[in-house]
């Protein structure tokens, strides 16, 4: 195994690990959390009851830890990449330091706000406390999501106009298409579920 698909076999496990976590935060003893639910104290009073204070703990511990991970297999993808086009290769690693950097960020402080508001009694002063957490610290979502986009397309574009060595096909195998395609599903994580496809994808067809 070459050392670039050794980095996508990295990326790939790191992707399933963090679409783990994604699920320990998202399904509680009670249901599915949904980010409209923050809204409703009673609602949300009623998913976390039961809630183990360590399952926020461990998605973020697990989720740093896999998004470490998943930052080799982009640093993989542009090293393969420089062979083509020096342009794409720089644009998808900046893209994506910015994705994972500011997605790591995100990812804590989710599970931060669940543990928060676990740890203070699920009151309502409790979901007030998150809530401003959440929407101050919900940039690092945006930044998070404007850095995807930009590596999806430009790389979507590589592909497609023949930068690559690639099959114009394999474009699929790409964050973008492939959450578009799961989405309808609502598969919890579903982001994560496109990276793990992506990569896997990918560690195939280099």
């Amino acid at each position: 195994m070459t050392l670039t698909k050794l980095l996508f076999l990295t990326a790939f496990i790191g992707h399933l690990l963090c679409w783990r976590c994604d699920w320990i935060i998202t399904y509680t003893p009670k249901g599915r959390f949904q980010i409209k639910d923050i809204q409703d104290n009673q609602r949300m009073a009623e998913l976390f009851d039961g809630m183990p204070l360590k399952n926020p703990l461990l998605s973020i511990l697990m989720g740093v830890l896999s998004l470490t991970m998943i930052f080799f297999g982009y640093l993989g993808l542009y090293e393969w990449m420089k062979q083509f086009s020096a342009v794409y290769a720089k644009i998808i690693i900046s893209s994506a330091i910015v994705y994972l950097i500011s997605g790591t960020a995100h990812h804590v402080f989710c599970g931060a706000v669940e543990w928060l508001y676990i740890r203070l009694g699920r009151t309502e002063d409790a979901r007030q406390v998150v809530l401003e957490f959440f929407k101050k610290t919900s940039a690092t979502m945006y930044v998070f999501l404007i850095g995807a986009l930009i590596f999806s397309v430009s790389f979507l574009m590589a592909v497609i106009m023949g930068e690559t060595s690639l099959p114009k096909w394999s474009c699929i195998f790409n964050i973008l298409p492939l959450f578009l395609i799961f989405s309808p599903f609502r598969i919890a994580g579903t982001g994560n579920l496109a990276g793990a496809v992506m990569f896997l994808g990918l560690l195939f067809l280099v």
